[in-house]
């Protein structure tokens, strides 16, 4: 099954770099260490570098003073009259703003502050963790430093992909490396704990308690909703689909192709036909065993993907009425939740019918 780690990460790149091939496989790795180890983790994650942590609180309304504060902490020598700014806006769980003296952005420092109460729905301490993690294994930009209200990281120049460019067979097989080299990371040398029905069941918890008063009439029924979070629970286990570190949030731009650019109206026409599924497929079990597969593996890993989309569908259908009462920014989130629901719902026949090989 897989589970996103501990605190996803929301509006977090995912880099596909151009590096020196391991001699292992067809995927790149900055770390000499694993490329030894026939690319599969080595014993226990890299040490990773304490994170500075300043006392400071971003008004995330006004963002441009306290970021600047932070500048003079993390880029004592930048003069503070020739940085400049730039907004990001495309992101809805957090505000971003990068921060740059050179008109190249060659030293770029992103500041993120987080969203009005995401604190309901991300443990920061765990996001910070798993930031690193990645980061150690070459599958993030640098943290610089947290800050009450959210932390600083480096910019990574380059294209952010949209539909458009997932599809092309170049770029899906590089997403498709770069996404079995992060399952393959296990944090102290033991398995990722499944954390989603935890998520999911806490999520549902706060729409029933807090939000529910409010709900949308296009939305389901709170007891609807807790129906299917039972039916979820009950048949995705059986599919015995293996438990690995994720991202969690990949979005076509959070996909960082050579190193920049939220979310538009959802066009699930552009949802990725069975061949094409199974070509990326191929490519991801390729590079995660580091060897041929069969095509009953990977028309079982099909199946398990097909499934447990249906948990996407409603994971963050359950996300985004939650940040439609509490987000101060500016996306209609509550539109966003029923076009999830009608996907799940429209697609669980046909997906509960698929039957995993025999």
């Amino acid at each position: 099954m897989a589970v996103p780690p501990s605190a996803p990460l929301p509006c977090s790149p995912f880099y596909l770099r151009r590096q020196a091939p391991c001699p292992q496989c067809s995927w790149g790795m900055e770390e000499k260490a694993a490329a030894g180890a026939g690319c599969r983790e080595p014993p226990g994650p890299p040490r990773a570098a304490a994170v500075p942590c300043f006392g400071i609180s971003v008004d995330q309304d006004d963002i441009l003073p306290g970021a600047l504060r932070l500048i003079r902490e993390l880029r004592p020598h930048w003069k503070p009259q020739q940085v400049r700014t730039k907004r990001f806006t495309d992101g809805i769980t957090n505000k971003l703003v990068a921060c740059y003296v050179e008109e190249d952005m060659q030293d770029c420092v992103l500041v993120r502050v987080y969203g009005e109460r995401t604190e309901l729905l991300v443990d920061r301490e765990n996001e910070v963790r798993n930031f690193q993690l990645l980061r150690a294994h070459g599958c993030a930009p640098k943290l610089y430093c947290t800050f009450q209200n959210g932390l600083c990281y480096e910019y990574m120049r380059g294209m952010a992909l949209g539909p458009e460019h997932i599809r092309e067979p170049r770029l899906f097989r590089l997403i498709a490396l770069e996404m079995a080299k992060i399952h393959t990371i296990h944090a102290n040398s033991s398995l990722p704990k499944p954390i989603l029905w935890h998520k999911m069941h806490n999520y549902f918890t706060l729409v029933k308690n807090e939000i529910n008063p409010s709900l949308s009439a296009d939305v389901p029924k709170v007891e609807v909703l807790e129906q299917e979070l039972a039916w979820l629970k009950e048949h995705l286990p059986q599919l015995e689909s293996p438990v690995v570190f994720c991202h969690n949030d990949l979005l076509c731009k959070n996909i960082i192709y050579d190193s920049t650019k939220g979310v538009n109206e959802v066009d699930y026409c552009w949802y990725p036909a069975r061949e094409t599924q199974l070509q990326w497929l191929r490519y991801y079990l390729q590079a995660q065993k580091g060897m041929a597969v069969t095509p009953r593996e990977v028309e079982r890993l099909y199946v398990q993907v097909n499934k447990f989309a249906l948990a996407s569908h409603f994971f963050w259908a359950l996300w985004a009425l939650i940040q439609s009462q509490f987000s101060t920014i500016d996306f209609n989130f509550l539109r966003y939740a029923v076009i999830r629901f009608n996907q799940y719902f429209k697609v669980k026949p046909q997906v509960s019918a698929l039957e995993m090989p025999k």
